[in-house]
């Protein structure tokens, strides 16, 4: 693959702000353009270091919502990772229209933008997620495991993730849809999990933990994550051209085991405080990546203790950056019992 211009929708946020730096530090002759909207969930502070001065990095602060931008971005563009999207379970439940708008409507315009453009566009990877599953109902669960979301947030990536495909079979765009469990790792916003314990830790505050904490997660590290997505830009487009893939590592964590880890991990005891299950909760996770490894030849490297060392000594060390999102740290919801409770 000669010299690309790859445009990363949501490039400032968790995800899209590791991938972008991937590519930028990887493969000095590709153009990354990078638009985000800057919800509290993404920031310039996000951005590789010196790359809007380089010349081969551009970011533009945009919706994806606004079809004009849209469509100038991605006339540019070779390659579409459309990873923009709300993405906080709890907080889709008392706020969900936002999750439809920018999730559903903005996955339309940035597909249309692609059907316009699909002539020049190589490959459109759209980035969905594990939750349009809800639970496993078998050991593990693989690309056709039935679509059953159980929270806004998960009912919007499903139909965002269905429109896609329905894009691909009617417009015949390059479309391939990645379906990862959950992501954690260094820039995470401290609404979700990993970070939230770490900073509860470092802050000497009690961790949160939903229900009995037996919920399961299969975690991957953000960067295989982004190993993954550098190999899928790169096999051929037949190979992958209108396909469903999983990433994940196989191995589910329940929550409290995270929390017991985070502590033991940072040598520190605090209390762990037992709330309320969160509405629509999912009760397990568990990737089955066979078809990744086999279209992609790709597994995740880092055990899920590597990373978290590498996250918590990531968030030791950058409080600078942690410290303004304190008050997004929690939620106020109405639980499943009828209680109020920070999240």
């Amino acid at each position: 693959m000669s010299a690309k211009t790859i445009l990363v929708t949501g490039g400032a946020g968790f995800i899209g702000s590791n991938f972008a730096r991937h590519l930028y530090n990887k493969y000095p002759d590709y153009r990354v353009l990078v638009v985000d909207a800057l919800t509290y969930a993404g920031s310039v502070a996000n951005l590789p270091e010196g790359a809007q001065q380089s010349g081969r990095y551009e970011f533009w602060y945009g919706d994806v919502r606004n079809g004009e931008l849209m469509d100038a971005l991605i006339s540019r563009a070779d390659v579409v990772v459309h990873m923009a999207a709300e993405s906080h379970v709890t907080r889709s439940i008392y706020d969900n229209r936002l999750f439809f708008e920018t999730d559903v409507l903005g996955t339309q315009t940035v597909a249309n933008a692609v059907t316009k453009f699909r002539d020049r566009i190589e490959r459109f990877i759209h980035i969905s997620t594990s939750e349009v599953y809800g639970s496993a109902l078998g050991e593990k669960m693989d690309e056709d495991h039935p679509l059953n979301p159980q929270s806004p947030y998960a009912s919007a990536k499903c139909g965002a993730d269905r429109l896609v495909y329905s894009y691909w079979a009617t417009y015949q765009i390059p479309a391939v849809i990645v379906r990862p469990f959950n992501n954690y790792g260094s820039y995470q916003h401290l609404e979700k999990v990993v970070p939230r314990f770490i900073t509860s830790c470092l802050l000497g505050e009690p961790m949160r933990v939903h229900g009995d904490g037996s919920a399961a997660r299969d975690f991957i590290y953000v960067e295989d994550h982004c190993e993954a997505l550098d190999r899928l830009l790169h096999v051929p487009l037949e190979q992958v051209a209108g396909e469903v893939l999983n990433l994940g590592t196989g191995r589910h964590i329940a929550v409290l085991e995270i929390a017991k880890a985070v502590e033991a991990r940072m040598k520190t005891r605090v209390p762990i405080e037992f709330i309320g299950d969160r509405p629509g909760q999912v009760f397990r996770h568990t990737c089955d990546r066979s078809k990744a490894e086999k279209l992609l030849d790709w597994r995740p490297r880092t055990s899920f203790e590597e990373g978290l060392d590498r996250t918590i000594e990531w968030y030791t060390k950058n409080e600078a950056w942690w410290r303004p999102q304190m008050w997004m740290r929690h939620i106020p919801i109405i639980s499943a019992g009828g209680k109020r409770e920070l999240h």
